[in-house]
């Protein structure tokens, strides 16, 4: 679901401008669902700071990044940098430990960033703005916090000797982007282009913002954030992996996006630098020599 999202997105702003779209997604998110589901039991504070770092800072980002020319199948990758993100803010925040394989992920991932940019490659097929990609990797960014206050919300709720609802969480945090997002909308276009854009919206878009409301957040978002209030931050992050997989090769069929060596090659090494992310190491030793042992 969430490797669709970024061919529907780009399906989406072919015909409605980014912060619209954006601010259309939350609201069909929160509307009519917080007229059945009650607040999470947690502070507004924490409902605020979801809703702006996973819903504007993140959207607002991928959204105008996209428009400006990040391809689909590039943008589902490098998104998945959110993984080191999380690691990190959950080790100044929550006191988890970063392990060497993690940074060594880290660091591997950062050169597949490198390729991506196309910035050895002259006969690029897409050739991406550098500010494009400064804010993919901001949304990713703004992604990671968004992991942390779900752990802090999660941990708050349970000192209370409550559970954490994530559905409840993702709709009442969607109350929250559509008034920034469309403050940033007036900043970008007219409010007559957004009053035309809305007046003759097609079938395209109100396909896109049903599949990111419906699809993409309340099921995708609430199903990751029930997985951060059970395990490690650092645990749980690094299995978006699975995003890019089938976002470029979604965008591949459905956009018919086609990437350069360069970009496959970037693609391929942030791909390793997350798997040495998420292996362990020793684990699999012992496994290993446990097998070599009983044959």
């Amino acid at each position: 679901i969430w490797g669709g999202n970024f061919t529907v997105i780009k399906i989406g702003l072919h015909d409605m401008p980014p912060m619209l779209l954006a601010a259309l997604r939350y609201t069909f998110t929160a509307l009519p669902l917080i007229f059945f589901i009650r607040k999470p039991a947690i502070e507004w504070r924490y409902i605020l700071a979801y809703g702006l770092t996973i819903g504007f800072g993140q959207f607002a980002c991928l959204f105008y990044a996209m428009t400006i020319g990040m391809p689909a199948g590039i943008a589902s990758m490098i998104l998945q940098s959110q993984a080191f993100f999380t690691i990190i803010f959950a080790f100044f925040l929550l006191k988890e430990p970063i392990k060497a394989r993690q940074m060594l992920g880290f660091f591997v991932a950062f050169l597949g960033l490198y390729y991506i940019g196309g910035i050895n490659d002259v006969n690029l097929v897409f050739s991406i703005p550098g500010f494009a990609l400064f804010l993919t990797v901001a949304a990713a960014a703004f992604w990671g916090i968004s992991n942390v206050i779900v752990r802090l919300a999660s941990h708050k709720a349970a000192s209370r000797g409550e559970k954490l609802d994530t559905l409840s969480l993702v709709a009442w945090s969607s109350l929250v982007p559509p008034l920034p997002l469309l403050a940033m909308a007036l900043l970008m276009d007219s409010p007559a282009t957004l009053w035309t854009s809305l007046m003759n919206i097609k079938g395209s878009a109100i396909f896109s913002i049903a599949y990111l409301a419906y699809g993409g957040t309340i099921l995708g978002s609430t199903c990751w954030s029930r997985l951060l209030t059970k395990h490690p931050a650092g645990s749980i992050a690094p299995f978006s992996l699975l995003v890019p997989i089938s976002g470029l090769l979604i965008a591949q069929v459905v956009l018919g996006e086609r990437l350069s060596a360069s970009q496959w090659l970037g693609s391929a090494i942030i791909l390793l630098g997350l798997i040495i992310c998420n292996t362990n190491f020793s684990s699999l030793r012992i496994m290993l020599s446990g097998r070599s042992g009983n044959s």
